[in-house]
């Protein structure tokens, strides 16, 4: 056993994100382990860029309100507590609502060394558009629920 000691914090590149948003490296397995951990914070209106990871990506929203939208239009509103998976290949962005901080873990695992493919900013327009049309997380009908 042994205990992970998160990294300092950084501020994400603008490469990577819109407006400011703050990572700290909590953990990165070593072999046979391809995990890694950061804990990602978002001032409002705060988003990452599209990206997608090669072998999908686990977000659990610690605090704050958030968003989590794919290239299919789907979005979902989270909220503290709250776990999104977005599968391999999917294309995607998450970050805070426009007025809300938003914290979340992610997860994800590397695949030959690489954790995303990082694309083009998300456009205002999609970003505002993505506000309107929320719905709060629901488990799909086959998702048993835990007590």
């Amino acid at each position: 056993m042994q205990l992970a000691v998160p990294g300092p914090t950084s501020k994400g590149p603008a490469e990577k994100f819109t407006g400011d948003v703050y990572l700290n490296s909590l953990h990165a397995g070593e072999q046979p382990s391809r995990l890694i951990s950061a804990m990602v914070r978002f001032t409002p209106g705060a988003r990452t860029h599209w990206h997608s990871h090669p072998v999908g990506q686990t977000l659990h929203c610690t605090d704050g309100m958030g968003l989590v939208a794919n290239r299919d239009g789907e979005i979902i509103l989270l909220s503290a507590g709250d776990t999104v998976h977005t599968p391999a290949g999917e294309e995607h962005w998450h970050g805070a609502t426009q007025d809300s901080l938003m914290c979340h873990l992610a997860l994800v695992e590397h695949e030959a060394g690489q954790t995303a493919t990082w694309l083009e900013p998300v456009t205002e327009h999609e970003y505002r558009a993505a506000h309107s049309n929320t719905h709060p997380l629901t488990p799909p009908n086959n998702a048993k629920e835990t007590q």
